[in-house]
């Protein structure tokens, strides 16, 4: 089996891609780096609360952070934000942050991932095939098919 097939496959397996957010929740997410974090939305239908973790893919700031959704728009939590972008972040063992989501562009988008190829060329090389696995289409230098979202942190009160 192709490393892309593989990590597809990964991807699709809820209990495994669910496994870190218990660790979050124990406050154990420094394990992780600063490489992912879990993202708490909201059920656009059911109201109730959704964790997620994903890989930071730009930290144009402090405050803000780029996740993308490497199953499209059709990932729920994707759709989640979309409905209501008031979310809470959780980076490292600190306790939850809230924070607006916002839909990159698709200029930002490729600027991210230029960004990231220059700063993770090794993991850019694994990363794209996996995305291009999983989207159903290949990854360009420009208009590329992947979502990102960025994270606006709002300082605590």
């Amino acid at each position: 089996m192709a490393v892309p097939d593989l990590g597809a496959r990964l991807l699709r397996n809820r209990r495994l891609v669910r496994a870190p957010i218990w660790l979050y929740r124990m406050r154990a997410g420094a394990l992780f780096g600063s490489r992912l974090l879990m993202l708490e939305h909201i059920g656009r239908t059911s109201g109730a609360r959704r964790y997620v973790v994903l890989e930071v893919v730009g930290r144009p700031s402090p405050d803000t952070i780029v996740v993308a959704s490497g199953f499209g728009t059709k990932a729920q939590w994707y759709r989640n934000v979309v409905a209501n972008p008031q979310v809470r972040v959780w980076l490292g063992s600190h306790r939850p942050a809230p924070a607006v989501a916002h839909v990159l562009d698709q200029q930002a988008v490729d600027q991210v991932l230029a960004d990231y190829r220059a700063q993770h060329p090794k993991a850019w090389d694994q990363f794209k095939l996996v995305l291009e696995e999983t989207l159903g289409q290949p990854i360009t230098d420009t208009d590329a098919p992947l979502p990102m979202v960025e994270l606006r942190v709002q300082p605590r009160l």
